[in-house]
């Protein structure tokens, strides 16, 4: 995984829930391509036709709250988001995010100072975040040694798939 993300910013208000995030009607599909036509489908209709993979979300206060199920962030990894940056999750879709791969990023005050489609350089490492359309930056919460790890595997799985083996 690389350290340094940049992309595209899309942006959104508090309390944006898994299932706006994944409507619960399509919790039949399976198929991450199927998945992934329905990103962000309750807060943004538009999304998936502006979306690119690398872009970046950013949010208000508490992303993800809601349901507990992983279909939020399987749909976010089959669009490809680069990485989700906002003034705070809800808990159980941060630990998702992290053991899915996607990193997720803490940032106090990030919806303030981000407007949609800015380009946003995030080193995921230190929580160095750039907004090189206005200049600004910002300090988000740095992720551990640990969760990078889990992330440059790809998730928590393949981390430990890659440390006992596939049985």
């Amino acid at each position: 995984m690389e350290k340094t993300i940049r992309g595209r910013a899309f942006v959104y208000g508090a309390n944006i829930d898994t299932d706006q995030i994944y409507p619960g009607r399509y919790l039949d599909l399976t198929d991450p391509e199927d998945v992934g036509k329905h990103a962000m489908e309750g807060a943004d209709p538009n999304f998936v036709k502006e979306f690119q993979p690398g872009d970046i979300i950013v949010a208000s206060t508490n992303f993800g709250c809601g349901s507990s199920r992983e279909h939020a962030v399987v749909t976010l990894k089959a669009v490809g988001v680069g990485c989700i940056l906002a003034d705070s999750f809800g808990r159980i879709f941060y630990r998702n995010a992290i053991n899915l791969g996607i990193p997720v990023l803490v940032c106090p005050n990030i919806s303030a100072m981000v407007k949609k489609g800015d380009v946003l350089t995030v080193n995921i490492a230190t929580g160095e975040v750039v907004n090189e359309t206005t200049g600004a930056t910002a300090k988000a919460q740095p992720l551990s040694d640990y969760i990078m790890n889990i992330l440059a595997s790809g998730g928590i799985k393949p981390l430990i798939r890659s440390k006992y083996g596939q049985g």
